[in-house]
């Protein structure tokens, strides 16, 4: 018996360049998401240079893994640079902020406590 995908938006049973699935627009944060439900969130971003997102706080542990460019992180009061092939990870509630010093991609999977 078949049941509904819980991945969208990619091929299944395909090999895939993450860093292809999204483009770079000027100005502008660009986001695919592949998975979204109560316990995690599995999405893409192609950020344009200074683009971001402003301070926020997630119901869950984010895990951040740049595939292209350069981004600060700003968590809670600690500012970390990460680069191509790194990965960060922000805990769920603290206060976090994403800025692009360069443009840059990054997959981000939100992990939350099952009810």
């Amino acid at each position: 018996m078949a049941t509904a995908s819980q991945i969208k938006n990619i091929p299944f049973s395909q090999p895939q360049i993450l860093a292809d699935l999204v483009q770079y627009e000027e100005g502008r944060v660009v986001s695919r998401t592949f998975a979204q439900n109560r316990t995690m969130s599995l999405t893409l971003f192609a950020f344009d240079q200074d683009e971001g997102l402003s301070t926020h706080t997630a119901a869950g542990d984010a895990f951040v893994y740049v595939i292209d460019g350069e981004a600060n992180i700003t968590i809670g009061s600690t500012e970390v640079v990460t680069h191509a092939g790194e990965a960060v990870v922000m805990p769920a509630g603290v206060p976090h902020a994403v800025h692009a010093r360069k443009r840059f991609k990054m997959l981000l999977v939100v992990v939350k406590a099952a009810d």
